[in-house]
């Protein structure tokens, strides 16, 4: 099985008549998602690829039993449309959206508190449970359905470490990248939660990066509750203090957020980390065979 998404989910995409939500929207349908609306507002009647756009994600859920949102929506009006799915009754929102102000997101929590929804993102590559579906922007090509769960707070290490995986013959039950922002929808341990008790993964990748604390409380959680075996690496070894390094929340401040800190936290729990990113391939090889 897989975690969040599999075949039988009915996606909606916001923003679906702009470049970017067009071009994915295509690539999603091409993978065999269950791509089944748009929502633009004020475009509500026009159709993209057959599938009918509507003003609003409360008609796409209605009409079309929309179960999942996928959003491409400017930074201004992101927020805003995360709460609009949510309010719709949408279950699963991943938003691909880079740049929505933090202060936007603190109030994007605070809505979602109580709510039966998973926000994955924003500025994420999405989710793919391969040769099911995919909800997002990565490449789905590279990647093969297997017993291993990758997370990932970068988009573009997701795509190497899941390449290194398939040329060594493991496939992924689910990738997820939960993106690169101080405040995102759902942690590590969040997501290993559901690792744990799904049985298709019997291993995962952690891919972490500067920045935050984030990679130390899911290795107090690994060591306590996580009995399957994971291999983790942390971007930004050589990063300077002070200095943003790709992502917004990817900066040394305070004192925390060092690769070495966490480096040595994943350690201490007993987890396999690999200093070069060229090895994990081989690294689970050997550990998840």
């Amino acid at each position: 099985m897989s975690i969040l998404l599999d075949g039988e989910s009915r996606i909606v995409v916001q923003g679906i008549t702009g470049r970017e939500g067009a071009f994915h929207a295509r690539q999603m349908i091409a993978y065999g998602t269950k791509v089944v609306a748009g929502v633009t507002p004020g475009k509500g009647g026009q159709e993209f690829e057959g599938l009918p756009v509507f003003n609003t994600v409360g008609m796409a859920v209605s009409e079309k039993r929309a179960d999942v949102s996928c959003i491409f929506v400017p930074p201004p009006f992101a927020a805003d449309a995360i709460m609009e799915a949510a309010s719709a009754g949408i279950k699963l929102i991943v938003c691909i959206t880079e740049g929505i102000p933090v202060l936007d997101m603190v109030r994007v929590m605070a809505f979602l508190k109580g709510l039966d929804t998973v926000l994955i993102g924003p500025n994420c590559p999405g989710i793919i449970s391969p040769g099911k579906a995919k909800v997002g922007i990565m490449p789905g090509n590279i990647h093969r359905e297997g017993g291993t769960g990758v997370i990932s707070r970068s988009g573009t290490l997701t795509y190497e470490v899941v390449d290194q995986l398939t040329r060594a013959g493991l496939g992924q039950s689910t990738c997820i990248g939960i993106g690169g922002d101080p405040i995102v929808g759902s942690s590590f341990i969040d997501l290993l939660t559901r690792f744990k008790e799904d049985p298709q993964t019997k291993g995962v990748i952690l891919i972490g990066e500067i920045g935050g604390t984030a990679e130390e409380e899911a290795a107090e959680y690994i060591k306590a509750d996580f009995p399957k075996p994971v291999i983790a690496f942390i971007a930004g070894q050589s990063a300077p203090p002070g200095r943003r390094m790709g992502h917004a929340g990817a900066i040394i401040s305070g004192g925390q957020g060092k690769a070495q800190n966490k480096i040595d936290a994943l350690k201490k729990a007993g987890i396999a980390v690999q200093l070069n990113l060229g090895t994990i391939g081989k690294a689970a090889l050997e550990v998840m065979k």
